[in-house]
């Protein structure tokens, strides 16, 4: 039994559920989410609620049910306020910048980075940083993770590309003699 798969999601006012062919519609003040899943769990909208049930016992099914329920909580949460991941620049002439639909970053090699932003997400850069931002958190977050892995905090300095909320243990460097 899943924990997360048995409780009732709650449609909130302005946002429309529809279910379709197993597509997943939602839409909201904020955009469109849509996305298609299994017919092996049962998906019921009604009175504004949304109901999630595996069709057979089985041990598949349960994990799939309780993530089915996370990814529809998180669309619905999606087109109401969108996700935000931060990312903070470190380092001496560390730099970035958007332009037109790519981000393009000055990080330590001979050559500047230049990334794709996707069409469904907003980059901004400041001083300090890149904030991504998106009604998708699947997208948000596989983009942010792809901008962070292409220079990873290091511990001796912290130099690199870091989350906000993210702490550097830092590691003590050559001693003197």
């Amino acid at each position: 039994m899943s924990k997360i798969g048995k409780q009732i999601l709650n449609i909130p006012i302005g946002t429309t559920v529809t279910l379709i062919d197993g597509v997943l519609s939602v839409k909201g003040p904020k955009g469109e989410n849509i996305r298609s899943f299994r017919n092996e769990i049962e998906i019921t909208i009604k009175d504004g609620n949304i109901t999630l049930a595996p069709l057979k016992k089985d041990m598949f099914l349960n994990a799939l049910w309780g993530t089915y329920a996370s990814i529809i909580k998180s669309m619905i949460i999606g087109v109401n306020t969108p996700y935000e991941k931060k990312l903070l620049i470190e380092g001496v002439g560390f730099k970035a910048e958007v332009s037109g639909d790519n981000l393009i970053m000055a990080l330590g090699f001979s050559h500047p980075v230049k990334v794709a932003i996707p069409k469904d997400l907003k980059v901004m850069v400041d001083k300090t940083g890149i904030t991504i931002t998106g009604i998708n958190k699947e997208k948000v977050g596989e983009f942010s993770a792809s901008v962070r892995a292409l220079k990873k905090p290091e511990p001796y300095k912290g130099k690199g590309i870091m989350y906000s909320t993210e702490t550097i243990r830092r590691k003590q460097g050559k001693k003197t003699a």
